[in-house]
């Protein structure tokens, strides 16, 4: 009976070591934004900035965001955005983004929200994209966020 359970938890051990392990929510690939990982941290920026935001609500299980967190942040087509607004990539599952979880209404991920200089909701996308579509819709969010200024006479 010993030898029984002594192999069932090395096998099960093993198993574990063995699988491949899901990147946490604070391992980006190279080239990709400088993420946040704390809401109340890209308010706090925000307000210090003065710079527009993006908070990303996503999950190591979800392969859609995987694949956007491995190929559209990093993207050449959405570097050249990295350092028009503050990027946040929050763990859905993660209790500390309750609270953001239910002010923008996350149901299912990604879910991208766009936050506007004052911190006020802009706009969303939900699902996956290209790096081609996922720079146009920053490229129509910076103008959203940053009002031409008057012209001058």
């Amino acid at each position: 009976m010993k030898t029984r359970a002594f192999l069932t938890l090395t096998l099960a051990t093993l198993t574990m070591a063995l699988l491949p392990q899901s990147a946490t929510a604070g391992e980006f690939p190279k080239g990709s934004p400088k993420f946040l990982t704390s809401y109340r941290k890209v308010l706090s920026e925000q307000k210090e900035t003065g710079k527009p935001a993006i908070l990303i609500f996503s999950a190591t299980w979800c392969g859609p965001c995987q694949d956007m967190k491995k190929n559209v942040y990093p993207s050449p087509d959405v570097t050249p955005f990295h350092d028009k607004f503050i990027w946040a990539y929050l763990d859905a599952d993660d209790s500390q983004n309750k609270k953001a979880k239910e002010k923008y209404a996350v149901q299912g991920i990604p879910h991208i929200e766009f936050l506007d200089t004052t911190g006020e909701s802009m706009g969303q996308q939900i699902g996956s994209s290209s790096p081609r579509d996922f720079a146009k819709k920053l490229e129509a969010m910076l103008a959203k966020a940053t009002p031409a200024s008057p012209e001058k006479k």
